[in-house]
């Protein structure tokens, strides 16, 4: 069986998808599916590539658990589309900007992340980067929620059981 691949987008891949992806990453090994399961994260815009998940993004991961050190950012690319079956963006725009580089055969999902968190009370995870560290708290309130709603989602689709 080849693994279920998940995407997670948001702008700069500095700040929410890298902690979307750190902490769904978590969730995946949590629940023994790490042979099932694959994360990766991007961005729609090529400011960051190749760089560290923002400081506090990084802080605020570690205060709870979870590691980001090993990720890099890099840019969200047509091909992804076919690679993929899930790619989650953290906001509108960034489902917009997604849309456009779409191909016309895409095999992906593309999905809001916070679609798999609907008590959260909110549609968008907002972008903590010209914010205090209160936003990137907020932010990963929001990215567990969203991540717990993905692994019940995934794990009931794909009748996925702990290896």
């Amino acid at each position: 069986m080849s693994k279920i691949r998940v995407l997670m987008v948001c702008l700069g891949n500095i700040c929410r998808s890298p902690m979307a992806h750190g902490v769904f990453e978590a969730r995946v090994r949590e629940h023994g599916l790490a042979d099932a399961i694959e994360v990766d994260s991007a961005g729609t815009a090529g400011y960051h590539i190749g760089a560290q998940a923002d400081r506090r993004a990084r802080q605020e991961a570690r205060s709870r658990g979870y590691d980001l050190e090993h990720l890099r950012a890099r840019q969200l690319e047509p091909e992804d589309f076919l690679e993929f079956d899930y790619i989650l963006t953290m906001d509108d725009a960034n489902f917009r900007n997604a849309e456009r580089i779409r191909p016309d055969n895409a095999r992906a999902e593309l999905l809001r992340f916070l679609d798999f968190a609907p008590g959260s009370g909110e549609t968008e995870v907002p972008d903590p980067y010209y914010g205090g560290d209160e936003g990137f708290a907020h932010v990963m309130d929001l990215v567990e929620k969203g991540a717990d709603g993905l692994m019940e989602h995934i794990r009931s689709r794909h009748a996925l059981r702990a290896s």
